[in-house]
């Protein structure tokens, strides 16, 4: 993943020496570089980017100041010839604070922080998308709306572009695609059955053997879904003892 950067600071010097350092770190990008907070400001509303190297000390505005003109602020480093900040600056959340001249092995150590701390956020992220049995999902199709917990769900299958939901009597869709679903649904209770469907496997009434190795699942609704070749061994395997 190539992280996106930019640089707020009002010294030529200071700049160039950052991009040097940078030099060093492939898997960074400097996307853009401002010389003071306003225009800092309006580089980082643009660009929204994932690291700011912030300077403290600037003409007019001072760093904690654009800080506190954002409402979205990226993972901080700030960089300043004075240690008097230090405090303060992690009282804004910041993630490390150098001190000019900057030295090296001191930035590399900045820099892998930053990486722990997307990696991090990019785990969190994915546990808070990811949904359980008890979740509940909001659904629209045309002028009808439901909130259906996840569990209750039979089985999901494409139609064109759609997706089609089937829980309880309702067959709504969805402009999503089944893949996109796929990624959000529990594990454990929802299989592949097919390229086109994705069975809860709460819901199946019955399993039979088809044709070609395949299998037939009757779901409690009354719906009867074809298992694919491939799919019947691993759905044999997955409810195996």
């Amino acid at each position: 993943m190539k992280i996106r950067a930019v640089i707020v600071e009002d010294s030529r010097l200071a700049r160039n020496e950052l991009k040097e350092l940078l030099k060093n770190h492939d898997d960074i990008t400097l996307i853009g570089e401002a010389e003071n907070v306003d225009l800092g400001f309006n580089l980082i509303q643009k660009e929204q980017p994932d690291l700011l190297f912030l300077d403290i000390n600037m003409p007019e505005k001072d760093g904690f100041e654009l800080l506190e003109m954002l409402d979205e602020v990226p993972i901080t480093i700030f960089t300043t010839a004075f240690d008097e900040y230090a405090i303060k600056s992690f009282e804004y959340n910041a993630l490390d604070y150098l001190l000019k001249p900057i030295n090296a092995k001191r930035f590399a150590l900045a820099i892998d922080k930053v990486k722990s701390k997307l990696n991090e956020e990019e785990t969190t992220s994915e546990v808070k998308n990811q949904l359980t049995e008890k979740s509940q999902i909001f659904i629209k199709d045309g002028e009808q709306c439901w909130l259906v917990k996840i569990g209750s769900i039979s089985h999901f299958e494409i139609v064109g572009n759609y997706t089609r939901v089937h829980f309880e009597d309702h067959k709504p869709l969805l402009y999503k695609s089944l893949n996109q679903i796929e990624e959000k649904l529990p594990e454990q209770s929802f299989f592949r059955v097919n390229r086109q469907q994705i069975v809860n496997i709460n819901h199946i009434q019955n399993v039979v053997p088809w044709f070609n190795g395949k299998l037939k699942l009757t779901m409690l609704n009354g719906c009867e879904v074809e298992v694919s070749r491939r799919q019947s061994y691993l759905f044999k395997d997955r409810m195996s003892i």
